[in-house]
């Protein structure tokens, strides 16, 4: 600018003007492909989490199961995602039925878990592919988008239907359905209801329990140094009731520190834990 000349107040505010709208219009850009960004990686990383687990298991074809599982959930409302939407993903994700060794549980997961790891003689649905591949992960989908969000998912009591809930309860029906021979349940001997009829264990899979296949249900009942509970705990009743004639029922009370010994010692057999 030469000497004696200047610019009006006016054209130095237009000038800031289109300075800051240029800024902000490219700060916004950034946000929205970090976002994005961020939202195509939960995808990302919640898929290889899923074929990772996957592969674990022999003769499985991983894509063919994670595409029918995602359908289930992708670009519907995470609220009403029926249990019927992952049957494609339970035909494809089919297993052997473990005669003798399947292991049902309420409200012990870690105790039974820690178990079922260290000693070989049962097998939760957890410990089959049908519950390992998502044991543990939030996962959901949102009308109109395809891609698979770990965020901002109704809890599991949010609504009914909700994309984990649902899962559970069709992987839970499966497992029970082709439960077989003598059946183990562990529950927790430290609460007043141990047997829960909002549970999974109560409202799905004792109810599958068919006595065409199952012939006895054996109930580990864990008990702490001060337990709440015995066997003669009235809701242990309504579990007798519940099975399906032709089931003969034991139940035993056993204290955890007992299990974690046993699980602990490998010498011992399993039928020396209870």
């Amino acid at each position: 600018m030469d000497r004696g000349e200047f610019r009006s107040p006016e054209k130095r505010r237009g000038r800031r003007c289109r300075v800051l709208s240029v800024v902000a219009v490219l700060l916004l850009i950034i946000v929205v492909a970090v976002v994005l960004g961020l939202v195509l990686r939960q995808g990302t990383n919640f898929k290889s989490t899923f074929i990772d687990r996957c592969e674990q298991f022999a003769g499985y074809n991983c894509e063919k199961i994670w595409d029918a599982f995602e359908k289930a959930y992708v670009g519907r409302d995470p609220c009403e995602v029926p249990m019927e939407a992952y049957d494609p993903f339970i035909a494809a994700a089919h297993f052997k039925p473990a005669c003798g060794r399947m292991m049902f549980w309420s409200k012990t997961k870690d105790l039974v878990h820690d178990f079922t790891e260290k000693k070989d003689c049962f097998l939760t649905l957890e410990d089959t592919l049908l519950g390992s591949v998502v044991d543990g992960l939030t996962w959901c989908g949102k009308e109109g988008s395809s891609e698979t969000f770990t965020t901002g998912c109704p809890g599991w009591t949010d609504c009914e239907n909700n994309t984990v809930r649902s899962f559970w309860n069709r992987a839970s029906a499966a497992f029970a359905d082709v439960a077989c021979g003598d059946v183990t349940a562990m529950l927790n001997g430290s609460i007043t209801t141990p047997f829960n009829s909002a549970s999974i264990f109560a409202s799905i899979e004792v109810k599958r329990f068919n006595s065409s296949r199952v012939k006895n249900l054996n109930v580990v009942l864990v008990t702490q140094k001060d337990f709440v509970t015995n066997c003669t705990n009235a809701s242990l009743k309504n579990l007798q009731k519940e099975l399906d004639a032709g089931i003969k029922y034991n139940c035993k009370e056993v204290a955890e520190s007992q299990i974690q010994e046993c699980s602990s010692d490998p010498q011992k057999p399993c039928g020396s834990c209870w």
